[in-house]
């Protein structure tokens, strides 16, 4: 491992360990802090595959895949109480989720990212966190609560998340759990366009370095 990556490294896995904690912590109806947080992570991977390459930016990635495992298995051993019952911070379909999600979607990114890497500047970034975070948003959350999914974890009830409401209040008639990966896929996209800034101005500082 290389000392030059460190920083990248640091930062991924301070973004994943940020995104666990507040994921706890709801935003509004449909959102957690989490959901701010956890795109970073495209970000990170990005400036590392322009500075440094395909195969730093797949480190990052595996790292980061590692930090989260971790994450995910303290998580499990945290019990909550909330409506006279007791549950884990973290149950098995979520961690299976957030771990599948994360990897598949950060080395999607990573080959797109790639493929894309000589075109305008601005393209190989916008479009591999595009399909990166759609990938990572139907993966994490059709393993999560999707319903026809329970043989994952039989004892964990997530009958909640099927209940059949109104898309964010105002769309068509979904499970719940459709309107909560919509907003967090949205708040995705939001993000991927404004890390084009510091994407810009990171990459700009760093390149001159590495050349």
């Amino acid at each position: 491992m290389k000392t030059i990556h460190l920083p990248g490294i640091l930062a991924m896995a301070a973004i994943v360990v940020a995104s666990n904690i507040l994921v706890q912590f709801l935003f509004g109806q449909w959102l957690t802090w989490g959901a701010f947080t956890y795109p970073l992570a495209f970000l990170v991977t990005d400036i590392m595959n322009r500075v440094y390459g395909v195969a730093a930016a797949r480190r990052v990635v595996f790292v980061g895949f590692l930090v989260g495992v971790a994450c995910s298995a303290i998580g499990t051993q945290i019990m909550l109480q909330g409506d006279g019952y007791t549950y884990p911070a973290v149950t098995l379909r979520i961690a299976i989720g957030s771990g599948l999600a994360f990897l598949t979607a950060q080395l999607m990114d990573v080959a797109i990212f790639d493929r894309l890497r000589s075109g305008a500047w601005w393209r190989a970034p916008l479009a591999s966190t595009l399909v990166g975070s759609s990938v990572d948003t139907a993966i994490f959350f059709t393993i999560a609560f999707s319903g026809a999914l329970t043989v994952l974890e039989p004892a964990n009830d997530v009958s909640w998340a099927g209940e059949m409401l109104p898309l964010l209040d105002v769309g068509p008639v979904v499970p719940l759990w459709v309107s909560l990966g919509f907003a967090d896929w949205m708040v995705k996209l939001t993000l991927a366009l404004l890390a084009l800034v510091p994407f810009r101005i990171i990459v700009g500082f760093l390149v001159p370095r590495t050349t």
